[in-house]
């Protein structure tokens, strides 16, 4: 059964499940690893949620405050073994509930154009694409989504 918790970035499990995120997204941006990795630091993440089978951590995303109504989401995972079995969806459903607990009305997201599999997945999600924001502007590499919560 597929257990999901709330917690922060200081979770062990959430950072070893990052250094798998990491290690993946290294080998799949290629060169422009470095550009994206340099905005994806734990530190400023409070919400996280991972997810959990038989006890065993097989997922995990965050969302951060972007603009006073709008959160960011980062750091979608799941493990390799448990992908197409809806642990991302009960995830991303999760993080939205909380945020909207919050009172926050939108949720924004970023993924590299060479993640097919995640671009599919955030449309499934009902998140539409939207004009690269922030540090994303301009940058080809780079898609950008935003759904209403």
């Amino acid at each position: 059964m597929l257990e999901l918790i709330k917690t922060d970035s200081n979770n062990p499990d959430f950072i070893t499940l990052i250094k798998q995120l990491d290690s993946y997204l290294k080998t799949t941006d290629g060169d422009d690893h470095e550009f994206y990795n340099q905005y994806n630091g734990l530190d400023t993440i409070k919400h996280v949620v991972l997810a959990y089978l038989d006890k065993t951590p097989v997922g995990c995303g965050a969302f951060k405050p972007f603009k006073e109504n709008t959160v960011e989401i980062k750091r979608m995972f799941t493990s390799k073994t448990t992908r197409g079995q809806g642990v991302a969806s009960n995830i991303l459903q999760e993080l939205e509930s909380w945020a909207k607990q919050l009172d926050y009305k939108d949720s924004i997201l970023e993924t590299g154009i060479r993640q097919i599999e995640a671009i599919q997945f955030y449309k499934k999600c009902n998140y539409h694409i939207t004009d690269n924001y922030g540090q994303y502007k301009g940058v080809k590499e780079s898609i950008c989504f935003k759904k209403a919560l």
